[in-house]
This record gives C-alpha cells, structure tokens and sequence, in this order.
C-alpha cells in the first residue's frame, strides 16, 4: 500500500470521528467507508465503521465490519462488543452471547477493564435474559396453540411495518431520524400489545402461562448464571464463591473495580443466599435447562479465564 494513501485514510477517519461526535453518523459512516477504500488493513476503521452504523441501525453492515475487524485483529473488543449488540438486535441471542462473553473476556485483559467491564456485563446479562425470554415463549406456546397463533400475527405486523419504514427511508420519502424514530414506535406498540395479550392469557390460566424470570440481583457478575452462594466485595458487590475465588486464584483484584482483594476479605452475603435458595426451590426444572449450543457453567468460566 503506498504510504499516501495510509495517509489518506487516517485523515478521512479523523474528519469521521468528528463527524460521529457530532452526531452526524451518516456523514461518519461515508467518510470511514472512503477511509476503508484507502487502507482496507487497518481494524480501527472497520470498527469505526461498525459503530457508526451501530448508530443507524444497520445491523448486517455493523456484523460485517465487525467480523472483518475481527479477521485483522483477534484480540479486538471494540469489535466483539459492536457484534454482539447487532446479533441480539436481529434477534439472535445464542451468537450474541458468545460475542459479549468475549468482550468480556478481552475486557478483563484491557487496560480500559476499568470502564468498560459495567457496560459489557450488562449486555452479557441482556443476551442471557434473552435466551430465557425464547425459552419462556417456546414454553407457552406449547401450552397454548392460540396465543402462539396470535402473538405470530402480532410479529407479522410489527415486520410488515418496519420494512414499510425501511421501503419509505430508501425512496427518500422519510430521513433518517424519522426513520428512527417510527421504528422505534413501532417497537414500543408492539410489545406492549404482546404483553397485553400475554397477560390476558396469563389471567385465563395463571398456572401454565406465568412468565418466569431471573431477578438480575441473582445472577452473577463473572460467570452470568445464578448463584447459590454468594460473597460480597469490599465495594458491596456479590458474586458466587467458587468463581470468585477462582479469579483471585488467577489475578488478586476486584472484577469490577481492578483494585487489590483477597479471598480473606470476601464475606458470605446470607440474605441474598437464602433469597437464592429460595428461588431455586420454587423454580426447579427450569432454570438449569439449556438450550442446544449452550455453553455450561464449568466450560463458561474456563472460556472467560482463558489466556
């Protein structure tokens, strides 16, 4: 590649992170693209890319640059992170978990753990609550035939209106803003006439059809599933025990927070123990079920621990 041309592109990027911290990530998205063409080795501007795009939601075109980033740089984040919040967008939580949990992992390594490791959890979280949420809807449309047929109208009308959206944003007959913000109109109505109708089913047959859910202060922070004894950190943060300790075992610090902690500082966090046993007991048969492809807990923590 000649040099002027590395050149080239770091000065199209330049102007499109401006661009992007304007606000403006249409402009962003073409300057990164034109920054591509100059020097199409170079992860950064793929990540950029997805990122902008991210901002836009065109999610195939953040999963591609994030891959294509990912191809030039293994250990890549930024990259990791921006594919799974696209994968989980399009409605594909299975990939978007082993994404996040991978920009866990990696953030774990980063000197940005800091300020990131927050963020990246909770995304973690999200997938794993959306793997649940597929199981729940499975469950009850096995119980009831109608309100799978119903809730399946409803999915296809939320389509129908959303590619109308995408038809009119392409003409020209709507901006991008607009665009936005009748997607997300769209959205919002139709999970909330999905919840409604879930709620009247749940009122006809309250036994079968009850969503089941994961309180969030139950789950833990390293290896996302629920705990069953948890130990809480001088910062007032809980996790399970066993994975905790594994942790220090590997690196005497904080998960969260980086700072130095040992096993003798950990304390047994007794309410929220029996809070979890508790939850257990009322719902066993459900919660440890797992999906096909899912990763287990013991082969979970060897894939965040890895070096």
């Amino acid at each position: 590649m000649p040099p002027g041309n590395e050149y080239a592109a770091e000065q199209l990027k330049n102007q499109g992170n401006a661009r992007f911290k304007d606000g403006d990530y249409d402009s962003a998205e073409t300057l990164y693209s034109q920054a591509i063409q100059k020097n199409s080795k170079n992860p950064l501007l793929f990540t950029n890319r997805a990122n902008a795009r991210l901002k836009l939601e065109k999610w195939d075109g953040v999963i591609d640059d994030s891959i294509r980033s990912i191809e030039l740089l293994k250990d890549n984040m930024k990259a990791f992170f921006y594919l799974a919040q696209a994968q989980i967008a399009i409605n594909h939580p299975n990939e978007a978990l082993s994404s996040a949990l991978m920009a866990y992992e990696l953030c774990t390594k980063s000197s940005q753990q800091t300020n990131n490791a927050a963020t990246i959890s909770a995304l973690v979280l999200k997938c794993k609550k959306a793997k649940w949420d597929i199981r729940e809807r499975e469950r009850i449309r096995r119980r009831a035939d109608l309100l799978a047929d119903l809730e399946s109208k409803l999915e296809e009308g939320f389509k129908k209106a959303i590619f109308d959206i995408e038809e009119r944003t392409a003409a020209g007959e709507i901006g991008t803003i607009e665009s936005q913000e009748q997607r997300a109109e769209q959205r919002t109505e139709w999970e909330k006439n999905v919840n409604d109708l879930r709620t009247a089913f749940a009122l006809s047959d309250p036994e079968n059809l009850q969503k089941r859910e994961v309180p969030d202060y139950l789950v833990d922070g390293i290896t996302f599933e629920i705990m069953h004894d948890p130990v809480v950190t001088r910062n007032g943060r809980s996790y399970e025990r066993a994975t905790l300790i594994e942790h220090l075992k590997r690196s005497p610090t904080d998960p969260l927070t980086r700072e130095p902690l040992t096993i003798g500082e950990l304390r047994p966090n007794i309410s929220l123990k029996e809070a979890c046993t508790e939850f257990m007991e009322q719902n066993s048969g459900w919660v440890y079920d797992c999906e096909d492809g899912e990763i287990d807990k013991d082969t979970r923590w060897a894939h965040l621990s890895s070096s």
